[in-house]
């Protein structure tokens, strides 16, 4: 009885050394496609943010509100709200004030050259000093996280939004002056409470709190005296002063050889002539 003849190395069933190494290669293939979708998953969730802007609009009132009233109590650490949802808008609030205010001066608005100005003015402020500030506070062994004190910043820029929005409108110095001391002043002594709060040590306080109080006021003063001239100044470095944003000058089409010198000739003139003709009309 003939019996039928099994293929050397099993390849029928599938058990050869060439399948072995396909079903390998399939598996992982499989294995970083399930580790990119956990990758893809962790970081498209919008739940993951969530706990940080989940906030009523009540309870932002009353931290604006809270953000301009200095504690006493310094012997505990105060609570510090851990959401970024109220500082994020003040950040685009201050944003919208630098514009309101460079619109009404004498400033020339070119190719949106400000609007990325004011943005990388607010943001570079809020989270480069945050960060600094939280270095600070590492070193000197204050309780503080990083959100924390990224929220502290910002409702801080509370003060900053209020003397912006009067002193851009009615421009008195003396104003100003009075303003940045009393609603600058008060914002800027409500985060020294709570940074004094919660570090332990004359020295530390002192380097932590001065440090962070001088910061504050002085961008204060910088935004509403600097911050005009210093936009003005990159606008003339980029585009030159008194350019308009559109200027096309006609060039001559050089002629190589003698040959081609008539032809190029009457090529220069035509195209000045149209050139002449579009600036008319």
């Amino acid at each position: 009885m003939a019996t039928t003849a099994t293929p050397a190395g099993g390849s029928r069933n599938g058990t050869g050394p060439e399948w072995g190494g396909f079903e390998e290669n399939i598996q992982m293939w499989q294995a970083g496609k399930r580790q990119a979708s956990r990758a893809f998953s962790l970081y498209a969730n919008i739940d993951i943010l969530r706990p940080y802007f989940d906030v009523e609009p009540a309870q932002v009132r009353s931290r604006l509100l809270e953000s301009m009233i200095p504690i006493k109590m310094v012997n505990f650490p105060q609570k510090i709200a851990g959401e970024l949802y109220g500082p994020l808008m003040l950040v685009f609030t201050l944003v919208a004030i630098l514009l309101h205010g460079m619109k009404t001066s004498d400033t020339i608005i070119r190719e949106g050259t400000l609007m990325g100005t004011a943005i990388g003015t607010c943001f570079g402020y809020w989270l480069g000093v945050s960060s600094f500030i939280y270095f600070l506070a590492y070193l000197c062994n204050a309780q503080i996280t990083m959100l924390q004190m990224l929220a502290l910043l910002g409702y801080g820029l509370f003060g900053h939004c209020i003397v912006l929005l009067i002193t851009y409108n009615i421009h008195l110095h003396a104003l100003f002056y009075l303003f940045w001391l009393l609603v600058g002043g008060l914002s800027t002594l409500r985060m020294v409470a709570v940074l004094v709060s919660r570090t332990v040590g004359p020295t530390q306080r002192l380097l932590l709190c001065g440090t962070l109080a001088a910061l504050h006021m002085l961008f204060l003063l910088y935004l509403h005296f600097a911050y005009h001239k210093v936009v003005e100044g990159i606008l003339d470095t980029l585009e030159g002063p008194n350019i308009p944003p559109m200027q096309r000058v006609p060039r001559d089409i050089p002629a190589i050889l003698p040959a081609v010198r008539l032809p190029a000739t009457v090529l220069n003139t035509t195209v000045k002539a149209v050139e002449v003709t579009l600036r008319s009309h």
